[in-house]
């Protein structure tokens, strides 16, 4: 992560300048990169976004920022008001219960069609992030046990061989870690239920695609299970989170 000006690090602003070497944040970084920082839950839902202090951040125009956030409005990571700041989104319960439903039917049918369709090769990229979160787990690295979490999923959803249903899933995949983010009880460790991934990829290596299903069925509906309704609102550092030189 980025640390303070006066660690020797270079600001935000200098990591963008012409003479750093590094190309000017354009729309599409920026959508990345808060995309990214929601999606491994970094950036907690509520969270504001004003204007002013991401075109400060990221050393561009307003203009810039406003088209990064309607992009990210458009794909549900964000809400956007009129005359309101933006915010990350912040679905209350009852669209918390239907995303997981929504995602349930999604990744099981995900699960049953790519099964058995991986080459030995992407078959070893999963078992190595399956091997990877697992790691990150035991040593306690948050940041890495959530990406690595996510991307199992992500990763089946970019091999599905309906990729219509692979972008949907993709889409649930982020808006259920909003609300996880949102409603996790203290200490959950997300989107990680023993050796659930592990399983998985068992059975998607296997073929056995019915299995699958109702093995990330029954995966979804534990973690839904574990949603605290009643968690507080946790203070946030913008600039730390999405500084562009971090």
């Amino acid at each position: 992560m980025a640390t303070a000006p006066d660690s020797g690090k270079p600001t935000a602003a200098q990591a963008l300048a012409p003479d750093s070497g590094n190309r000017k944040a354009s729309d599409q970084s920026i959508y990345e990169s808060i995309y990214e920082a929601v999606l491994t839950q970094r950036l907690p839902p509520g969270s504001r976004l004003p204007e002013v202090a991401l075109s400060e951040l990221f050393g561009v125009s307003r203009s810039i920022i406003r088209k990064a956030l309607t992009r990210l409005a458009s794909d549900h990571v964000i809400e956007q008001r009129p005359n309101q700041m933006a915010m990350v989104a912040r679905p209350d319960v009852e669209e918390t219960r239907q995303i997981f439903a929504a995602r349930r039917l999604v990744e099981g049918e995900v699960m049953r069609l790519t099964a058995g369709t991986l080459s030995k090769a992407r078959l070893q990229e999963l078992k190595r992030l399956v091997k990877d979160e697992k790691s990150a787990h035991q040593s306690g690295r948050d940041q890495d046990r959530v990406h690595c979490s996510m991307e199992v999923h992500r990763f089946l959803a970019r091999h599905c061989p309906n990729q219509v249903l692979g972008r949907m899933m993709r889409d649930l995949v982020l808006r259920t870690s909003i609300v996880i983010a949102l409603y996790k009880s203290p200490g959950m460790s997300a989107c990680f239920l023993g050796d659930d991934h592990a399983r998985l990829a068992e059975l998607i290596a296997k073929g056995e695609g019915d299995q699958a299903a109702a093995l990330a069925h029954r995966h979804l509906r534990a973690l839904e299970d574990l949603l605290d309704l009643n968690e507080a609102d946790a203070a946030i550092d913008l600039a730390r989170i999405l500084r562009p030189d971090a």
